[in-house]
């Protein structure tokens, strides 16, 4: 019996495979990340940061693919309980995948549960140092939760591999992660 559920919890090809390793994507995301700070247009900005998405939203197997985008579906439509629990399986599935606890921490985030978001997020950034959506979403989640030194200091470093990206605007000044205020 215990199989039969552990057999229907997991697609087939996850029932009987273990998850490949990732690929190596540090140069694609060097190049890409160079691409995104030569871009004099948003166009050209948004295509890198597009192309950016693309490389982390790649599983390392069909098995794998296929729980990511169905979790990805169901946190489109904001079935946030379905989602967390594909990237659950995904996390359980593939734990060198540094997208399955990235898209995690997201849900977290969404439901406000800062502290779990910020540990998925270190796990992906563990994973994959140069993943700048979980930079970025860290910085989110660290402001969230009060630490705003902390915030600015890693949205800064998103910012520098990617300019392009909307957070970018939090680093204004006035605006919740800008510089710190002068005395008079």
């Amino acid at each position: 019996m215990r199989m039969l559920i552990l057999a229907l919890a997991l697609s087939p090809a996850m029932a009987i495979a273990e998850c490949p390793a990732p690929p190596d994507v540090r140069s694609e995301m060097l190049n890409l990340i160079a691409r995104s700070q030569a871009a004099k247009t948003y166009t050209d900005g948004r295509r890198a940061s597009a192309a950016m998405w693309e490389v982390w939203l790649r599983a390392p197997d069909a098995a794998a693919q296929e729980v990511l985008d169905a979790g990805l579906r169901r946190r489109d439509s904001y079935d946030f309980a379905g989602a967390l629990a594909e990237f659950d399986r995904l996390a359980d599935y593939c734990p060198a995948y540094a997208e399955g606890f990235n898209q995690r921490a997201y849900i977290h985030f969404l439901q406000e549960d800062y502290e779990a978001a910020l540990v998925d997020l270190d796990i992906a950034l563990g994973l994959q140092p140069l993943h700048i959506a979980a930079q970025s979403g860290r910085a989110l989640t660290l402001m969230n939760l009060g630490r705003i030194d902390e915030a600015r200091a890693q949205l800064l470093e998103a910012v520098e591999n990617n300019p392009w990206l909307s957070e970018a605007a939090l680093l204004a000044e006035g605006a919740p992660l800008g510089p710190k205020g002068r005395d008079i």
